[in-house]
């Protein structure tokens, strides 16, 4: 039997370079639209500017300069995060080598150590990248099975709601294609009307779980039927309500349903609202370790840095669920 017993660790400038640069550039949640801050102080302090008001003045002598531009800051403090994984020693091998066979530039007959090497971290940083992108989103430090490493946006959002009091927007009877619409304007029409003078900006975006999208999606082919056989028959690449974009972040049922949330997520709010921070510079146990256990047979992956998501203005968001 084939297996794969070289260690492999990344630490200190390897770990950023090689490992965790790559990632966040290549993490799923960047494509959704949400800042993500890579080894930046810590704890770290995130600010969202908005322009001065009123900077025309009538001409005279003498400084008659306006108010500052609006700045809203959060600080942030991280905490540890632990990623593992374990592979029966024949399935890793099997799977790593088929990850090789997908590259063209590797010669399957002389597989060097690292061809092995660049296989085994592209899969456990593809591991690593969906299980930020989820925990970002419905993170819940007290949920007993579910993700769980740090709280996410989602969970942080109806928390917030409840200590200020705010009233919740809530879909009685769940989300279908004969009601997606009319959930989407209750969200819309309860955001704050700070968030809607940001629309201009062309930075807003519905952040919705996937049977929301669905529901949508399914509502916009019903109305494109009979007006547009294109885009009924090719797909639709943005569905967009009041022209804003939705995004499906990719989050099942079954995964809100572990990390205790309800179903049919809907939140509304300025990209620039919302951040995912990673740290492997301040962490002093920060690193990628892989290696073969002889006595259980089977290959294991751990990664340990600093993680935490948030938003910075709570008004910048508007919210709704079953």
């Amino acid at each position: 039997m084939a297996l794969i017993e070289n260690s492999k660790l990344y630490s200190g400038n390897d770990l950023e370079n090689l490992f965790f640069r790559p990632l966040v550039a290549e993490n799923g949640v960047q494509e959704q639209g949400i800042r993500v801050l890579y080894n930046m102080p810590t704890p770290t302090t995130i600010h969202l500017w908005s322009s001065a008001n009123n900077v025309l003045k009538p001409y005279k002598a003498g400084w008659q300069g306006g108010s500052a531009a609006i700045k809203q800051y959060k600080t942030l403090d991280l905490g540890a995060v632990k990623a593992e994984s374990a592979f029966s020693a024949s399935d890793y091998y099997a799977m790593v080598y088929e990850h090789i066979t997908t590259r063209a530039d590797v010669n399957l007959q002389d597989l060097t150590g690292t061809d092995l090497e660049m296989a085994e971290t592209e899969i456990f940083k593809k591991a690593i990248a969906d299980s930020l992108r989820i925990t970002t989103w419905i993170g819940n430090t007290n949920a007993t099975d579910g993700y769980s490493t740090f709280d996410g946006i989602l969970f942080k959002a109806h928390a917030t709601y409840e200590d200020e009091s705010r009233d919740m927007i809530t879909f009685s009877d769940g989300v279908d294609s004969s009601n997606v619409a009319e959930a989407l304007s209750r969200v819309w029409n309860g955001a704050s009307e700070v968030l809607k003078a940001l629309k201009k900006d062309g930075e807003l975006a519905f952040f919705v779980t996937s049977d929301f999208y669905r529901a949508y999606e399914e509502y916009v082919y019903q109305m494109a039927l009979e007006n547009n056989a294109q885009n009924c028959t090719e797909g639709y690449t943005t569905l967009y309500y009041r022209g804003i974009p939705l995004v499906d972040i990719g989050i099942s049922a079954e995964m809100l349903e572990g990390n205790q949330l309800d179903a049919n997520q809907c939140l509304l709010t300025d990209r620039r609202n919302l951040i995912l921070v990673l740290n492997t510079s301040d962490y002093p146990n920060a690193e990628v370790r892989m290696w073969y256990n002889p006595d259980q047979m089977e290959n294991r992956q751990r990664a340990v840095f600093l993680a935490t998501a948030d938003f910075i203005d709570s008004q910048l968001i508007s919210l709704g669920h079953a």
